[in-house]
């Protein structure tokens, strides 16, 4: 809604406007002129001019707000004063009388509808009054037009006034709320330790918080309206760029890697790292696309953070991590070793003496060699658990691998002599990127364990497919994928065990070192894969394998 002084700017400069305008007129007849009639024009300027100025003066030069008695008295002044020309102009053959609307517009704009109603009824009173006892005639036929044409005319404009003003106070609510949801969200993004910046589609600086200038060392202001992917890329580099690439593309992005270095940058810039801080400092970005309208280039907001220190702190903790499991794996090692270095020992003891019996000299003789054996095994099999890593990665045909590992248990002397392995190979080669060998040895270390379990009764069944994604359990990303199942029919797994499956030197099995689904797990987790694990307790174990499926290969 338009504030009422600069409505009543307008009415003042056509109320001097009128008045002047028919003074001047008078001017030009004066001599032929009675002289009530150039009184009239006169007094009418003199008092147009005398309700304005002041009027002006109150309004305008003092800037107050103008009360409803202040609208009324102009705008029926107005009136009055266009009954004065309509006079002065003939009456009711007056050209004039038409300025009458002008009034009652005007008065639709500043009053309320009753206002506009009076105004309305106001003016038809002086037309008339003037006709009858300014002329002294009978308003003719045109007349009562004219009023009906009035009364319309206050009727509609005031209806329409009144929508107008309520929607415009609404409005102006609404505005009064949006700026001051402006002022708190300002207040709260001050307030946050997360740098936020928002650019335009052309690439300038719509907004800065304080924790982001700090962070990049810019001046808000200084920026503001003005393009800033440059200076973005110069502060933090590749930062601009992707804020670019994410309006052009429409996609957001999150980053965690780019580094900021300070000795990088002018040195008399005020930044929140000093050279104290020894090194680069780690930027994280996360960044939103928001449309504004329809077809125009949409604008990116980007919520920035100085992660040096968290990352700093998560390497630490994953260092005390790897030392802890080093300690837990050296001390589980080491009680591997103690037994039979234990019973070696009091073996060697007691040989020693030489005291001993030909059967008991034989039969220590044989449990040094059988201890010595288990040491040996045990310590072959922890190096290569802790060699576990992908030496070289190549497209691998994982049916041979499954095929040829599967040949090798059933050959091993470890295994359970009488377990049936099944596997059904597929009619066609599936291909994968890895290791051949790690994963060789992880596939027979499985079906090892399955018929090691089975019993010589038992069965071992082993299937390997693609699988649509659909079969793809929630958590792995939407890749092509490889499953590889084992299932026996031995005992399962209890379901207390489940936790510790995977952990080195954990087994169940008399004789066993429990590195080998240590190193299945640990070869699966190189090859970016899983593993799932059906307990299954009196009904046999299943385990799962999920290997990603080479580039290109669908299910």
């Amino acid at each position: 809604m338009v504030h009422p002084n600069r409505l009543l700017r307008w009415l003042y400069l056509g109320r001097l406007t009128l008045a002047a305008g028919i003074f001047g007129g008078a001017l030009l007849v004066w001599p032929s002129m009675q002289p009530s009639i150039t009184l009239l024009a006169t007094l009418a300027l003199l008092l147009a001019i005398a309700i304005t100025l002041p009027s002006a003066w109150h309004t305008h030069l003092k800037r107050r707000e103008p009360s409803t008695d202040f609208l009324y008295v102009q705008v029926l002044f107005d009136a009055l004063l266009v009954t004065a020309v309509v006079h002065l102009t003939g009456g009711s053959e007056s050209d004039f009388a038409p300025l009458y609307i002008a009034v009652i517009a005007m008065a639709a704009l500043l009053l309320p509808f009753p206002g506009v109603v009076l105004v309305g009824a106001a003016a038809s009173m002086f037309y008339v009054a003037d006709i009858i006892w300014g002329h002294g005639a009978i308003p003719p036929d045109t007349v009562f037009v004219q009023l009906g044409l009035f009364a319309v005319m206050a009727v509609v404009t005031g209806y329409l006034g009144d929508r107008l003003r309520r929607t415009g106070t609404a409005l102006g609510a609404v505005e009064s709320e949006l700026e001051q949801l402006r002022l708190d969200t300002s207040e709260i993004l001050d307030a946050i330790d997360s740098g936020v910046i928002m650019v335009d589609g052309e690439g300038r600086l719509v907004y800065m918080n304080r924790a982001g200038a700090a962070l990049l060392g810019l001046d808000a202001g200084t920026f503001l309206e003005r393009p800033i992917l440059e200076e973005l890329d110069r502060r933090v580099p590749g930062l601009g760029a992707q804020i670019a690439g994410a309006a052009e593309t429409r996609t957001p992005f999150r980053l965690y890697d780019i580094e900021d270095d300070a000795a990088a940058n002018d040195a008399a810039l005020v930044r929140p790292h000093t050279e104290a801080d020894g090194g680069p400092r780690a930027i994280a970005v996360r960044t939103a696309v928001l449309q504004r309208r329809e077809g125009d280039a949409p604008w990116v907001s980007a919520v920035i953070q100085d992660v040096t220190d968290a990352r700093r702190v998560e390497e630490l903790n994953r260092r005390t991590a790897r030392l802890q499991a080093v300690a837990a794996l050296a001390a589980s090692l080491a009680h591997e070793i103690r037994n039979p270095l234990a019973s070696i020992r009091s073996a060697v003891e007691q040989l020693a003496g030489g005291r001993l019996e030909g059967g008991d000299r034989e039969l220590l003789e044989r449990l040094v060699l059988n201890e010595s054996d288990r040491l040996s095994r045990l310590l072959s099999e922890f190096i290569e658990y802790s060699w576990v890593q992908m030496r070289q990665r190549t497209t691998v045909d994982l049916v041979a691998i499954v095929a040829d590992a599967i040949g090798v248990a059933r050959q091993h002397p470890d295994g359970a002599d009488g377990a049936t392995i099944e596997f059904q190979p597929p009619p066609a080669p599936i291909e994968m990127e890895g290791d051949a060998d790690l994963l060789h040895r992880a596939i027979f270390n499985l079906v090892l364990n399955g018929a090691q379990f089975a019993g010589p009764e038992g069965v071992v069944r082993v299937e390997l497919r693609r699988v649509r994604r659909s079969e793809v359990p929630a958590g792995l990303r939407p890749a092509p994928w490889i499953r590889l199942r084992v299932t026996d029919t031995g005992p399962g797994i209890p379901i207390d065990d489940l936790p510790r499956l995977f952990d080195p030197f954990f087994t169940t099995r008399e004789g066993g070192s429990g590195l080998g689904l240590a190193l299945v797990h640990r070869a699966v987790d190189v090859h970016d894969g899983a593993v799932f694990v059906d307990a299954r307790p009196g009904r046999g174990a299943r385990f799962t394998l999920y290997l990603p499926a080479a580039a290109g290969q669908n299910a």
